[in-house]
């Protein structure tokens, strides 16, 4: 009489599983490989503050290596920083870097000291021209700042401009065109010692 072991048919669907489990954590591991690698990646390369065209505020500024918008807040300065609550970090979260020795790069048309703040926490966090940069959780994709002009946690969020001066003039800072003298009385022929008066 013959019959098959017991033990074979047990064993079987064990092996199928311990495959499938073995699987299952060599993919598993291939992901945080790949994530490791790309955290190295960005640790030992360099991180890039770029700039873009903003329409709506007439400029370019700074945007991070996504293309978001970058904002300082004013007066805030490296060394009295007033974005430090919790609140205020998770609505403004500050640019920063994994390792004081990445390498940091400014992009085209950005111009200005780029610098690593250490923050209280920690954090390393990126700075241009001596201000702290934050992203700001209001933007969704580029070009996008909806974050200016915001007056929150003790004072005004900007768009940080790629280039000191690089903002457009408020319309009283450009200087005053001379009109031209339409003659509505007759000039006289007689020579005259008046100019017309500039004040500069």
């Amino acid at each position: 009489m013959i019959s098959a072991p017991r033990h074979t048919s047990s064993k079987a669907p064990r092996r199928g599983r311990s495959r499938g489990l073995v699987v299952i954590a060599v993919a598993a591991l291939l992901a945080v490989g790949a994530s490791f690698a790309a955290v190295a990646l960005a640790a030992g390369g360099a991180a890039t503050v770029g700039s873009a065209s903003n329409a709506s505020l007439g400029k370019r500024v700074a945007v991070n290596a996504q293309g978001r918008t970058l904002y300082a807040l004013s007066p805030e300065t490296t060394h009295h920083l007033l974005c430090t609550s919790a609140a205020c970090l998770k609505t403004w979260p500050p640019l920063t870097v994994p390792s004081r020795k990445t390498k940091l790069k400014a992009g085209s048309g950005v111009h200005g000291r780029l610098g690593i703040l250490r923050r209280s926490d920690g954090r390393l966090q990126v700075t241009l021209r001596g201000l702290p940069l934050y992203r700001f959780s209001g933007d969704h994709g580029k070009a996008e700042a909806n974050g200016e002009g915001l007056q929150s946690f003790g004072g005004t969020w900007h768009a940080v401009p790629a280039a000191p001066g690089s903002s457009a003039p408020p319309p009283s800072a450009t200087p005053p065109t001379p009109t031209t003298s339409t003659p509505e009385t007759p000039t006289t022929t007689t020579p005259t010692t008046t100019t017309p008066g500039y004040e500069y």
